[in-house]
């Protein structure tokens, strides 16, 4: 069987996301080989980019709107959906949450656990689908993950519930498809270079939002 921290160690290198400087985490330097070698590993094709691998533009603009303004999460119960690397959980963790990264993704629970022992910073990890669950989170993360319907339909319903019961949301989004057309308020907006292979262009305007109920 593979050991996912092992691979998350072979293929990938440490570096710095540039809107995040200060935080380090194990990032693929290329899209396609990494997608290769993670069909190759699992025996399967078609699967989903190994989006863990990567500092999205949302992630990034979250991380740094907690790294610049800590009181919004010191302190608190964090809970960070669709973890991916860790980013964002991690950024709560250095501004003093008690942080959980919820991540079905074995090879992205791994690399979080890696991710979180570089920066030197506790993280939980939630290997559950949440959607749907009661949750004693006093602010929930979201970076990127308005990229299909079915999830981001989903998502959004379940976030604003908890938002109704006193939760905090705040959602990290650089435009995609499927963000809500309503219902937020814009906190700040962030230019985050990006690479061709993952985006359509050399930099995304990431935008840090409060659900509303």
């Amino acid at each position: 069987m593979t050991d996912p921290a092992g691979f998350v160690r072979a293929n990938t290198a440490v570096a710095a996301p540039p809107l995040v400087p200060e935080l380090r985490l194990h990032l693929a330097t290329e899209v396609t080989p990494l997608w290769e070698a993670t069909e190759e590993t699992l025996a399967r094709t078609g699967l989903p980019p190994p989006y863990w691998a990567f500092a999205w533009a949302g992630g990034q603009a979250l991380a740094r709107y907690l790294l610049d303004r800590p009181a919004t999460v010191a302190g608190r119960r964090v809970l960070d959906f669709g973890a991916g690397s860790g980013l964002v959980a991690i950024a709560a963790a250095r501004c003093g949450a008690i942080a959980t990264a919820a991540e079905i993704d074995p090879f992205a629970a791994a690399a979080i656990r890696l991710n979180a022992a570089l920066n030197g910073v506790a993280v939980e990890i939630e290997g559950r689908d949440v959607i749907g669950s009661a949750l004693s989170s006093d602010v929930v993360l979201a970076g990127d993950m308005c990229y299909e319907r079915p999830l981001a339909e989903r998502l959004t319903t379940w976030l604003r519930g908890l938002v109704a019961q006193g939760a905090t949301v705040l959602l990290g989004d650089p435009g995609r498809t499927y963000f809500p057309a309503g219902g937020v308020e814009r906190l700040a907006l962030y230019t985050v270079p990006t690479s061709r292979e993952l985006e359509d262009r050399d930099s995304r305007d990431g935008g840090v939002w409060r659900l509303l109920p």
